[in-house]
């Protein structure tokens, strides 16, 4: 019997170089991978990623759930390596007191990105959890593709997206 040919995903890559002041700031999101801690999200998701002297970053996100109620989570994110890349991060959203325990960072890959900052691709090595952020709450048709392919690049489903309702 001949065996089955097996394809191997591609590896998930970062982007190789990631302007941490330009990535700053706020973003849309406008599809993602379902996942545990944003199911009472209805809607209206955004990130915001606020450098620190430190060299970590505050990230703030917020959604709107079905009854309207804001829901805010307030994390920090680092380099996942002193020598890596900036497009690697990990984040924690656990109380600072956790920070020692490495379960309490995810990771947080920028896998793709606009030359002008105006659209992201965020993955994990796993990929377990893909976001597709936008600058604007919502994104051109054409984005929105070359999003996708930069997602389907480094190996993640596309047909698991989900559109995130945001306020035009």
């Amino acid at each position: 019997m001949i065996a089955p040919l097996v394809l191997a995903a591609a590896a998930v890559t970062s982007v190789p170089d990631l302007d941490l002041a330009r990535y700053a700031g706020k973003w849309y999101e406008i599809a993602r991978y379902p996942n545990r801690f944003q199911k009472s999200c209805a809607g209206e998701v955004t990130a915001e990623y606020v450098l620190q002297p430190d060299g970590r970053i505050r990230v703030i996100n917020e959604c709107r759930r079905a009854d309207g109620s804001l829901n805010r989570a307030e994390g920090v994110a680092r380099k996942a390596s002193d020598t890596g890349p900036n497009a690697q991060l990990k984040v924690r959203f656990a109380p600072a007191f956790l920070s020692f325990l490495s379960a309490v960072w995810g990771d947080y890959w920028v896998i793709g990105l606009a030359a002008d900052y105006g659209y992201a691709v965020v993955g994990d090595p796993s990929r377990e959890y893909l976001w597709i952020l936008s600058r604007t709450p919502t994104m051109t048709d054409s984005a929105y593709r070359e999003s996708v392919a930069a997602a389907a690049a480094s190996g993640f489903d596309a047909t698991r997206l989900i559109r995130t309702r945001q306020l035009r």
